[in-house]
């Protein structure tokens, strides 16, 4: 073979290797790569999720309906126990008053009721999916009376 025929071959045989990735410790490697890269993708993927958030739990809640009958003008405080904790109060309410509203299961609604300085006589009911639980009365002047009530689960 000639010099010529010589150089000829070692450059294909050069740009054979350079076109297949080079050696096979270079392939090992380059694909050892590119699995690794593949696997902190997922990992990366897996721990920062997605933009989906996940549906908040619904709490059960049963219909608890308030009610205030009688003569005078009362202060309303009623509470179902949702989100906050705090009760709505409502003043100077002229009667009758009624007010529903979803209460969680395993929490005690509850309404309470003060006459004003006039007086007069006034009822409180609470109901729980329409079935009465309990009734208070107050009388006279600044009288009070509270009504509440436990949601249990609806035993079917």
């Amino acid at each position: 073979m000639s010099s010529n025929e010589l150089a000829e071959n070692a450059v294909r045989e050069e740009s054979e290797r350079e076109g297949t990735g080079g050696s096979p410790r270079r392939r090992t490697l380059l694909i050892a790569g590119i699995a690794l890269l593949g696997c902190v993708g997922l990992a990366g993927y897996g721990f920062l999720g997605t933009d989906e958030q996940p549906e908040p739990r619904t709490a059960s809640t049963a219909e608890v309906t308030y009610e205030v009958t009688g003569t005078g003008t009362v202060e309303i405080s009623y509470l179902a126990r949702g989100g906050t904790g705090t009760a709505t109060v409502e003043r100077a309410v002229t009667l009758p008053w009624t007010k529903s509203v979803q209460a969680p299961l395993g929490k005690a609604p509850a309404v309470a009721i003060v006459l004003d300085e006039k007086g007069g006589q006034a009822s409180c009911t609470l109901a729980i999916r329409d079935r009465h639980v309990q009734r208070a009365t107050a009388t006279g002047a600044f009288g009070r009376a509270t009504c509440t009530g436990g949601t249990q689960a609806r035993q079917e």
